[in-house]
């Protein structure tokens, strides 16, 4: 792996955890702060909202900075808010110290994705998006499991004056590693906003939404669902957390290659099995044995997709790549939200746990029915769009 991939993946990793912890430490920060469980599930609600509201405002505030420097500052303001989540003495702080932290997550990710994209060949692409992404996975597979495990041992606190560290490591991997000058399309950002009107663009912003929502319906909830309905413990929990963040690096990796290779038909295949997997998790929930193997296959094809959608977005946009890859992180979180928002709902009016993989079944078979209508509508002519502005999206462009 390319040391610009290393530098914005270890990026990625702290910002990834510092997202997701929050979902294995949800009855902890309930039970220390004395609010209930699906209040403390809408600090993951306000996160996504920030990221969303972050999403645009960032991408405006610095489309004519040097990459570089914007990846740097946005990793910085990262690892402040973190700081502040640490000492944040109640929930209504801890909210705001979140919302704050999520301003950067958008725009690095959706920055970064450009960046990974533009420095290596056209083929290659998914792949290198996907290797960033990569970091965020990891964040899965140890940042969530082991901040969750201190988190249980030393206070949930604790595991966000770790992940400030952990950012703070990233900051000056970016320093050292990522190029001085990095290749950058020059244009006004207001202007590129135009690029909303087109309908190739809108489907996939749409899609990550919906499929993010699905995601996270069951995953805010999964720590209590599998203490209370699988009967899994404390502890197990944590290596249940591991297996799943495992499956999501797995998934990149598989999502990058299938980029590589038939972006769309990756996709539609993929949200068929996402559907058939929630059918599944309503019934693997109650015993253990089935929930671990479909938690595996539900993590790889949850996670392949993140690539796919980013590249696809990158590509029919791409006169506006870096907007429309910042604003597609914020679609995802949006579905964060979203999902996260829906589950609170459910469960504050007296549902069972066991009715949220239900919910994300139906938003799945949404989103696979737009995928299939806007691939089929809009593939054939956004391939040869795609291939007319090949020339367009080689690193040619003067760093600003």
């Amino acid at each position: 792996m390319p040391l610009h991939l290393i530098a914005l993946a270890a990026a990625a990793f702290g910002i990834g955890t510092s997202e997701f912890v929050i979902m294995g430490l949800l009855p902890n920060v309930a039970d220390d702060l004395h609010v209930s469980i699906d209040i403390a599930g809408l600090l993951i609600t306000g996160y996504a909202m920030g990221v969303v509201i972050g999403a645009p405002i960032m991408a405006i505030i610095t489309s004519r900075m040097p990459r570089k420097a914007t990846l740097i500052g946005l990793a910085s303001t990262f690892v402040l808010g973190n700081l502040l989540c640490a000492l944040a003495p109640n929930y209504g702080l801890l909210m705001a110290a979140r919302v704050f932290t999520a301003f950067c997550h958008g725009a690095f990710f959706g920055i970064g994705a450009v960046v990974a994209a533009d420095l290596v060949p056209r083929n290659q692409r998914s792949s290198a998006i996907a290797l960033m992404f990569t970091g965020l996975t990891l964040a899965n597979v140890l940042g969530v499991p082991l901040g969750t495990a201190l988190g249980q041992v030393a206070g949930w606190r604790s595991t966000f004056w770790v992940v400030s560290g952990i950012g703070m490591a990233a900051v000056a991997a970016l320093a050292a590693w990522l190029p001085a000058r990095i290749p950058m399309q020059p244009g006004n950002i207001l202007r590129e906003f135009k690029v909303l009107r087109d309908v190739r663009v809108v489907w996939p912003l749409a899609a990550s939404v919906l499929a993010s929502a699905a995601l996270f319906c069951v995953l805010t909830y999964i720590a209590p669902m599998l203490r209370e309905v699988t009967g899994v413990s404390e502890r197990g929990v944590t290596g249940v957390l591991l297996l799943f963040g495992v499956a999501l690096t797995v998934g990149s990796t598989l999502g990058g290659k299938l980029g590589d290779r038939n972006l769309e038909t990756s996709l539609r295949r993929i949200f068929i099995g996402l559907l058939l997997v929630f059918l599944a998790l309503s019934q693997a929930i109650h015993a253990l044995a089935p929930m671990l193997v479909v938690t595996f296959i539900w993590g790889v094809l949850g996670f392949a997709v993140v690539p796919l959608l980013q590249t696809l977005i990158v590509d029919q946009a791409a006169e506006a790549p870096n907007l429309a890859s910042t604003l597609n992180q914020g679609a995802f979180n949006l579905g964060n939200a979203g999902g996260a928002w829906l589950g609170s709902l459910a469960l504050g009016h007296g549902l069972p746990l066991t009715d949220l993989p239900w919910m994300s079944a139906a938003i799945t078979a949404a989103v696979l029915l737009l995928t299939l209508w806007g691939t089929r509508y809009y593939g054939r002519h956004a391939g040869a769009t795609l291939a007319g502005q090949s020339g367009a999206l080689t690193p040619s462009r003067s760093d600003a």
